[in-house]
């Protein structure tokens, strides 16, 4: 393997392990946290493993009580191990074997192998490239806890796993459903030697290979290389040998155990998750939602509060004089209800608006639940979970937030309209003209009753002026009263539009704020989940 394919192949893990890490920090909260847990674990292991030697190439022996996996290693190993070995009935702790360049003592140290052996001379490893480390390990199903419990962590840790199986017990349920079925994505780092293969019938030996090879497929192992030896006779050893001497200079172990790793952690993770992507928001739904929110918190009652003040201020401010008074005695529709600001900078903090009570809260959530599930439509159980969750997460601060945003919206309720004070002036000049006109005739008849000359009295059409004067500014009032109204109608539509359009907007940005975007936020995270998932699983 060349560096340069090396270095490509590290920078490639290096990005698969970010992305892992980032699909864990993104699903934190919403999958299970042993799920979590465990791809912390293969993250962990895996900076820790990259930061030691990565010369080095770890191969672990792994196999059953009598399976004769030590007397296998001895072999493999040579005769210098194999002397240290044979003092030991059983293997109860992990011994190692060392080929090759130094600097194995971080590595072997982070793998609690204390028994270690160097040599440069067996046969097949004196190649000081290498930089080979063989483990012979407990046996995987040995009665003490202790010995169980090295393997199962040494399975997490090796760089290459060979397992080691006898004829007897090759197709021991334990070793396949606990051990190799599990691992069926580190195809590329595992050996199956079929030990003390001198115990069959030389006819015999090719069935049981083939018959091993069916199993190991059925475990997802179809593509690992299979081979027969005996340690006892020596049969086949010099091929596992070789086996693992290529992998030891093919440089590959370490990043392909990682990359495997990864690949499985990366599958466990999606199969907690789930697959799918969330529909999101739509700009029905959310108006949708802004719609029913604004009717739970009696927009509607406010618009038509906006239309009646507008009247209520014209016909008082355009009315007829001698009869606009009396509207005085009429509370201001927008004063009622506190939404009445006198003032461009004055504030509002509080409306006397009638509380939500049960319908209105329901409609609320209603409307929450009906956005919370078209926005999740699509994604996996525990994000659809999560989206419906940072849905009502806001959902009790709703109706006082929606209160305080109607309360903090200009209703325009103390702006006066241009017309109204032409419709005063003119009003007040038809009120003046029928005095002026009264007033004449007063002094006239005061003037016939004293027996004092009469001045005749100028005509228009045959009409007494006064009389015009009388007639025409009560018939001017009276009309103009009648025209306010009408414009004041057609100007309390427009008023009450605009209040709407401002009240809506208002209720939309509280649903954006409480609702929509945690939801988004949710989503959005999905996506990102899903994303980094692919980058990770990408092999």
């Amino acid at each position: 393997m060349s560096r340069h394919s090396g270095t490509r192949e590290a920078s490639r893990l290096h990005a698969r392990l970010e992305a892992l890490n980032d699909a864990r920090e993104l699903a934190g909260g919403v999958l299970p946290e042993e799920s979590l847990d465990d791809v912390l674990q293969v993250l962990e292991r895996a900076s820790s493993r990259r930061s030691l030697s990565s010369e080095h190439t770890v191969v672990g022996f792994f196999g059953a009580t009598g399976s004769g996996k030590s007397s296998l290693f001895n072999a493999v190993s040579g005769a210098d191990i194999a002397t240290a070995a044979a003092r030991r009935p059983t293997t109860s702790e992990p011994l190692a074997g060392v080929w090759g360049t130094g600097g194995s003592e971080p590595l072997l140290d982070w793998l609690g192998v204390n028994k270690r052996h160097h040599s440069s001379a067996v046969p097949g490893f004196a190649d000081e490239s290498t930089g080979l480390i063989l483990l012979d390990l407990p046996d995987f199903d040995s009665t003490k806890a202790a010995n169980r419990e090295i393997v199962q962590r040494m399975v997490g840790l090796v760089d290459v796993l060979v397992w080691v199986l006898d004829p007897q017990k090759y197709a021991d349920a334990a070793v396949h459903n606990d051990f190799l079925a599990p691992l069926a994505s580190h195809g590329a780092v595992t050996l199956v030697v079929l030990n003390q293969i001198d115990l069959l019938p030389p006819r015999d030996i090719a069935p049981v290979l083939e018959s091993l090879k069916a199993i190991l497929a059925r475990d997802g192992l179809g593509k690992v290389q299979v081979l027969g030896a005996s340690a006892l006779t020596g049969t086949g050893v010099d091929k596992v040998r070789a086996a693992i001497r290529h992998v030891a200079l093919q440089r590959q172990a370490l990043s392909q155990r990682l990359a495997a790793d990864v690949s499985k952690a990366s599958a466990q993770l999606a199969a907690a998750s789930g697959s799918g992507e969330a529909a999101g928001v739509g700009a029905g739904t959310r108006s949708r939602l802004a719609d029913e929110l604004a009717a739970a918190a009696n927009v509607p009652l406010v618009v038509e509060a906006v239309s009646r003040s507008y009247r209520h201020e014209a016909t008082r401010r355009t009315g007829w004089p001698l009869t606009r008074w009396l509207v005085r005695f009429r509370p201001d529709p927008l004063r009622r209800l506190n939404l009445r600001r006198e003032g461009a900078s004055a504030e509002v903090n509080r409306t006397s608006l009638p509380p939500a009570g049960a319908p209105e809260r329901a409609r609320t959530d209603a409307a929450v639940r009906e956005f919370a599930d078209a926005a999740s439509t699509g994604a996996p159980g525990p994000w659809r979970a999560a989206i419906r969750s940072a849905a009502r997460e806001g959902r009790d601060q709703l109706p006082d937030a929606l209160d305080q945003a109607i309360a903090g919206t200009d209703l325009l309720a103390g702006r006066k309209s241009w017309w109204w004070g032409l419709f005063n002036a003119v009003q007040w000049l038809a009120l003046l003209a029928a005095l002026g006109g009264l007033a004449w005739l007063g002094v006239l008849a005061g003037l016939g009753y004293l027996q004092l000359p009469v001045p005749e009295v100028p005509r228009v059409e045959g009409w007494p002026v006064p009389t015009l004067l009388i007639a025409g500014g009560a018939v001017l009032g009276i009309v103009l009263a009648v025209a306010a109204k009408v414009i004041a109608g057609a100007a309390a539509g427009l008023r009450a539009a605009a209040a709407r359009k401002k009240l809506n907007a208002a209720v939309a940005a509280v649903a954006d704020r409480l609702v929509v975007e945690p939801v988004e936020v949710e989503v959005s995270r999905l996506k990102s989940f899903n994303a980094a998932l692919k980058s990770a699983g990408r092999g």
